[in-house]
């Protein structure tokens, strides 16, 4: 072993006397580290979008959410709520309640979902960084989204023009409404805030006080339609979530926060996994260079094969001459490539060089994942085609 991996280190080092094969050389050794440094940048770049996109999400979605499996709405005791409060690893909690509703503003007209939410739902999302104008205070107030806010012409303090909440009464067990009662429940508020997250969201959601939406659907203090939850850093997600499955005793559902967007990750994945599939192929392809590269080397080196097969060695150590030397390239290629594609993201990262906007500079990531992906990649793809290369050496040749 030791024999075989000195020769190729010296055939590494040492110049041909053809040209050719020197130009072929440093065109395969270039084009390893230029396909590495292309799929690093990519990789990284796709979890820079990643954690953009999700960092939206972020401000609106807990890091676990409790629902009803079956039904839209369940009981939580007051027992309850002090076993949950004293859950390790738990920061905070929040109520919430929702519906469906129709709102109404002046001339204009949406439906929309009504969000009750406790004093304890800006602690448990970050929802104030979302907050594009006003404050968040659902005293008395509501906070709408932008889209919707521009939807109904609605501004924030409009005290002489609130807005209109409608909705349906469910009907009595009769079937029928009293003479003189109104099919709908109706109320008024004015918002206090508008916040900006994502265009799907911004036209989906007015918040409200919890006790205010309460009283509106005509459920008691101890009806909610969900509960948001911050956890602790370092915290146990599986655990709690079991734990609080436990506490409530009902059929509920707890959810992660990939869970919460299942659709969203399932996408940003599934492009991941296509791109690194595409410039995998295209490294592949570029790999058949190596390959090229070692048997060209196996012609111009035969001579000294056939010394080398005089003296002793074997077939297989003299393969392993010429995978050794594929494989040193694939490495040594992949490494230089994968530094120089660092130093790239990392002056991103730094000083923002390549925008979307004059804003916005290109969002990337650099994690340890994608440096292993693109290690393992190379190391895989350069083992295959130095040993398929390697091949060429056989009693023939050396004859």
């Amino acid at each position: 072993m030791l024999v075989p991996f000195y020769i190729a280190k010296r055939y590494l080092l040492a110049k041909s006397s053809q040209n050719a094969v020197n130009l072929i050389n440093y065109m395969t050794f270039f084009v390893v580290v230029i396909g590495a440094a292309s799929l690093f940048i990519v990789l990284s770049g796709f979890s820079g979008l990643k954690e953009f996109s999700l960092s939206f999400r972020n401000a609106f979605d807990p890091d676990l959410k409790i629902q009803h499996k079956s039904g839209k709405f369940f009981n939580i005791s007051p027992a309850q709520e002090t076993a949950i409060s004293r859950l390790e690893g738990l920061a905070y909690y929040s109520k919430e309640i929702e519906e469906k509703v129709y709102l109404s503003h002046r001339d204009k007209s949406q439906i929309a979902y009504l969000k009750g939410v406790d004093s304890n739902y800006n602690r448990v999302v970050d929802i104030d960084s979302a907050i594009y104008a006003g404050i968040w205070d659902l005293d008395k107030h509501g906070v709408m989204g932008i889209g919707l806010a521009n939807i109904l012409s609605a501004s924030i303090q409009d005290y002489y023009s609130p807005i209109k909440i409608l909705l349906p009464r469910p009907l009595k067990k009769s079937g029928t409404l009293g003479f003189g009662s109104k099919p709908y429940t109706e109320a008024a508020i004015s918002l206090s805030g508008i916040y900006a997250i994502e265009a799907d969201l911004d036209e989906k959601h007015l918040f409200v006080g919890l006790d205010f939406a309460q009283q509106l659907l005509e459920k008691d203090s101890l009806s909610v339609s969900g509960v948001n939850v911050k956890l602790k850093k370092g915290a146990n997600e599986d655990l709690l979530a079991l734990r609080l499955s436990q506490i409530l005793e009902e059929q509920v559902l707890v959810k992660t926060r990939a869970q919460q967007n299942s659709s969203l990750y399932k996408m940003l994945k599934t492009e991941n996994l296509a791109t690194y599939l595409i410039f995998t192929l295209v490294l592949i392809i570029a790999l058949f260079n190596l390959v090229g590269a070692i048997i060209m080397m196996i012609i111009d080196k035969k001579e000294n094969s056939k010394t080398l097969f005089s003296l002793g060695l074997s077939i297989k150590d003299i393969r392993q001459i010429y995978f050794f030397q594929g494989v040193v390239v694939t490495l040594l290629g992949g490494a230089i490539g994968v530094a120089v594609a660092s130093a790239l993201i990392g002056s991103q990262i730094l000083f923002g060089w390549l925008r979307i906007s004059p804003s916005l500079a290109y969002p990337v990531s650099f994690e340890w994942f994608n440096f292993l992906v693109v290690m393992g990649t190379i190391s895989v793809l350069g083992v295959a085609a130095s040993w398929v290369a390697s091949l060429r050496v056989n009693k023939s040749l050396l004859k």
